[in-house]
């Protein structure tokens, strides 16, 4: 007769799940999330039902779930299977009852949490679902707005206080937020523009590494309709210059993200800049979009929208009127 598996230790279980062996030791005392068979003064060792319990905590727990409900439903899952009696949670984490099952939550801050969880056990599938979900439940500029941007910034401000670490996280999160806007656009350039729209073009000024809100708004036109060109990080001056005297674009929309990086000359040449034959020369809108741009006062010809919703409604406006013959030029002082 084979001898039964002795189990995997609590350090190759946190290695498998993408946790950390101290998450492990937290749910078994506050939770009761732990092995099933464990004997006093001997290592904890898992099975493999003890590790789908553990499965299933993250995955709720990924979705938004909060912990104390999401052991008790990993817990219930676990004595359905085996169908033993439920054992008692600690009396002092009691959680209250899950919510039904399809059931979308009161607000955002749930899903917000399970997208930052995910992301820091690296777990690829748990982001693409929650993030297509969002999208899908909230529409495009809500879910950036309230749940991808935040949980990015969240994201970005744990590496900076945390000497390097979560580099990594941080990486990956972008990668996959990248993806899922971008088949948001793929999705919403559903034929070739309507003839006579000229393109807004998108770039971030030199030295400027963001692009994911330039991609959040590339994917927001694309539902709209309306063609773009994205030019993605750090553009060199003389390659915008010549990008936007070869295509005409409606508008040309420069992100910077801090003010150190935000190249007002730039900004002021690209507004400046003119095209067609004399007599009836053309003039293109600048908005100067990101936080770098604040604390001055856009100069004619310039736009500085407030957010994403702000940015897809003047440049639909804009590129309208360019279709319609009515110029492209951004009025004369700020919004």
């Amino acid at each position: 007769m084979t001898e039964p598996s002795p189990g995997l230790t609590s350090g190759a279980v946190a290695r498998r799940l993408g946790v950390a062996p101290t998450t492990l030791r937290s749910w078994d005392r506050r939770y009761g999330i732990g092995p099933a068979a464990h004997e006093s003064g001997r290592h904890r060792r898992w099975t493999p039902g003890d590790i789908a319990v553990l499965q299933e905590m993250c995955r709720l727990t990924a979705s938004g779930v909060p912990p104390a409900e999401a052991a008790r439903a990993a817990r219930t899952a676990r004595t359905a299977r085996s169908g033993a009696a439920p054992a008692a949670l600690p009396a002092r984490e009691a959680p209250t009852a899950p919510p039904a099952r399809g059931q979308p939550p009161g607000d955002v801050r749930r899903e917000l949490r399970g997208l930052g969880r995910a992301a820091v056990r690296l777990d690829s599938g748990a982001m693409d679902e929650l993030l297509e979900s969002v999208i899908a439940r909230h529409g495009l500029v809500a879910a950036w707005e309230e749940v991808l941007a935040p949980a990015l910034h969240a994201v970005g401000r744990k590496w900076e206080t945390s000497e390097d670490r979560y580099v990594e996280v941080e990486h990956l999160l972008s990668w996959h937020v990248s993806t899922a806007l971008r088949r948001v656009g793929a999705a919403g350039r559903t034929g070739p523009p309507e003839a006579g729209t000229p393109p807004v073009l998108l770039a971030c000024v030199p030295n400027e590494q963001h692009t994911l809100p330039l991609e959040a708004l590339a994917a927001g036109l694309a539902e709209l309709g309306v063609p773009t060109l994205m030019f993605g990080a750090a553009v060199p001056p003389e390659a915008l210059d010549q990008a936007v005297r070869r295509t005409g674009p409606a508008a040309v929309v420069l992100w910077a993200q801090a003010r150190s990086t935000a190249h007002h000359p730039l900004a002021r040449h690209v507004a400046d800049a003119s095209w067609g034959v004399r007599g009836a020369r053309t003039r293109t809108a600048v908005l100067l979009a990101g936080p770098g741009w604040a604390g001055r006062t856009p100069g004619p010809g310039m736009l500085r929208p407030v957010g994403l919703r702000d940015a897809l409604s003047l440049l639909h406006g804009l590129c309208a009127a360019a279709r319609d013959g009515e110029g492209t030029a951004a009025p004369s002082g700020g919004p």
